[in-house]
């Protein structure tokens, strides 16, 4: 079941290196490809991930459903994971998702922490276990099936 790592980027040249590079080293052979869809960054971004292993696609236009549905497009793999350039996936990320499509989960996303002392990001991340409007973590990275993300028309 291969994955497709899609991550939208604008100036991200401080973190994008150290998240291809924790993808690239938990992502095992079930990783298909890192796709850097980059909104028009002025620093360096785009050379560092390709430098650090992804490829990259350039948006015409900057933002995220725009950036995310272009990196989709270029996809090739069974699933799309798609992650902020800030964000770093649990280590066993492919497993819990693999296990959670086989498990008929189509879509779905991970709990977060922040890495920071800040009280109200504690309970923010807290909160991400639970669904209701003030929780969930799809924001910072969402799974789904390729084939589902087409029939619902990507992100809008």
């Amino acid at each position: 079941m291969k994955i497709s790592v899609i991550i939208p980027t604008l100036n991200e040249a401080a973190n994008i290196k150290k998240l291809v590079t924790h993808l690239l080293k938990h992502g095992g052979k079930d990783l298909h490809e890192i796709i850097v869809s980059d909104g028009g960054s002025s620093d360096n971004t785009t050379q560092l991930a390709i430098n650090a292993g992804a490829k990259v696609v350039l948006s015409e236009v900057k933002g995220g459903a725009v950036q995310m549905n272009l990196g989709a497009k270029h996809a090739t793999g069974y699933i799309l994971y798609f992650v902020h350039a800030d964000t770093l996936p649990p280590i066993e990320f492919i497993t819990a998702i693999q296990q959670a499509v086989l498990r008929n989960k189509k879509a779905g996303c991970f709990r977060f922490r922040f890495d920071s002392d800040k009280k109200l990001l504690a309970i923010n991340s807290y909160l991400t276990r639970f669904n209701g409007i003030f929780s969930g973590g799809g924001d910072q990275s969402l799974y789904i099936e390729k084939g589902l993300f087409k029939e619902l028309g990507s992100f809008e």
